[in-house]
């Protein structure tokens, strides 16, 4: 119960990186709750494909999720050149990959 709960909360904040075919699965298996099977039949791909697909959004949500909180602690320290330069970097990076 506790992982479909963080699961909820980090689609809540980055469902919207996701394409239209991923949030429709990740939403079929986290708030819907469909098995991975139901997921798979419907859809005409591998249980396995399901699997993969919803582990690859965690993974997401949850690297996104670290990227941002480094930018917040960046943001605190004193001004410097080098932590507007890597915000820039890890923003860059959230917007070519997502």
């Amino acid at each position: 119960m506790k992982d479909i709960f963080k699961s909820s909360l980090l689609y809540d904040f980055y469902g919207e990186l996701l394409t239209e075919h991923q949030k429709e699965i990740y939403e079929d298996f986290i708030l819907n709750d469909l098995s991975l099977g139901e997921i798979a039949q419907d859809r005409g791909i591998s249980r396995q494909g399901v699997h993969d697909l919803v582990k690859r959004c965690d993974k997401r949500f949850t690297k996104t999720k670290e990227d941002v909180a480094e930018i917040c602690k960046l943001a605190d320290e004193p001004d410097n050149q080098c932590n507007v330069n890597r915000i820039k970097q890890i923003a860059q990076h959230i917007l070519e990959n997502y």
